[in-house]
């Protein structure tokens, strides 16, 4: 089988030399075992760099024909810059493997992937953790609360996988048929449907550089997957409205026998918190919605999700 690497590249000079190395030295030696063609590549897809990335991918495809490299035309993003790489060479492979450049996914799991491809059939394997025991609490936390959320909001995910996985060249043409622009590739995928297993590794630590997926980043992600692919917060706020409409009926009657009975105490308080909570809801029921309508903008522009500006090949 002919396997192609594909890694996106945002700012990763201090890593690039090592993944490189590790990678190559992966790759021979699934060759020499007879798992893969000797025409397999590492493809490196530099989303937009501001360092020395893209010139350090030239000199790693100079040096080596086993190095391929494209460089979009500005920073689109991880979900984009690994959808180009995946698009360009689903034609050249067999499969493709996306991983990321840090490496904190262990590459031995590739031999798994490999083995449920070629001996199971398998057209997507998914890359899971077993643990997170390099984690900080606080890290731990929040990434398994966002699987667990985004499984409420009926967004089909595999736990603990990010975007390492395998797919065959009929998954990935079957993923060229999603024309979505808002990417959300962990949701997407298995919704393919294809046969898939799981294979389960431990993440190491970043051995150079810094998480491009710091908090911030991390909650704009969780709400592109949730809005992307789920439209239960709409529904949320229909439930909401119609819960806050019950309780209000209920206490028109019950103000209204307290005011013909004579029992009515003049005050501030119920309006005052009337008010905030039901202006309070009523802002981030506009905000949930707008959020939804701006993804409707965006997809009816149908802009390109990325432009190739290079392709090193052999």
């Amino acid at each position: 089988m002919i396997l192609y690497l594909v890694i996106p590249c945002y700012n990763e000079q201090e890593v690039l030399h090592e993944t490189a190395r590790q990678l190559k030295e992966k790759m021979e030696s699934l060759c020499s075992k007879g798992k893969i063609s000797d025409k397999s590549r590492i493809v490196f897809v530099n989303d937009g760099s501001k360092d020395k990335t893209w010139e350090i991918i030239e000199e790693l495809h100079n040096s080596d024909k086993i190095f391929r490299g494209i460089k979009l035309s500005r920073n689109k993003g991880h979900q984009n810059a690994l959808l180009a790489g995946l698009m360009t060479v689903k034609d050249e492979c067999d499969a493709a493997i996306s991983l990321d450049a840090d490496l904190q996914d262990d590459i031995n799991a590739i031999d798994a992937m490999v083995e449920k491809y070629t001996e199971d059939g398998c057209d997507v394997v998914y890359g899971v953790r077993s643990a997170r025991k390099t984690d900080t609490f606080f890290k731990k936390f929040t990434a398994e609360s966002f699987y667990k959320i985004m499984a409420k909001m009926g967004v089909e995910v595999t736990f603990n996988h990010a975007d390492y996985r395998l797919m065959s060249r009929r998954a990935l043409n079957g993923l060229e048929q999603f024309k979505e622009v808002n990417l959300f590739l962990r949701g997407i995928v298995p919704m393919i449907g294809y046969k898939s297993d799981s294979v389960y590794y431990e993440r190491k630590e970043r051995f150079a550089g810094e998480s491009k997926y710091p908090l911030k980043k991390m909650l704009a992600f969780a709400m592109e997957g949730i809005t992307s692919l789920s439209i239960k917060p709409i529904r949320m706020i229909t439930a909401l409205g119609v819960g806050i409409f019950t309780i209000s009926i209920i206490m028109l009657i019950y103000f209204l026998i307290r005011h013909f009975t004579g029992a009515t105490v003049e005050g501030w308080t119920s309006i005052v918190v009337s008010v905030w909570a039901i202006g309070g809801l009523q802002l981030l029921a506009i905000g949930i919605i707008g959020e939804y309508i701006g993804k409707i903008y965006l997809e009816t522009k149908a802009r390109p999700k990325y432009i190739v500006e290079e392709y090193l090949k052999d």
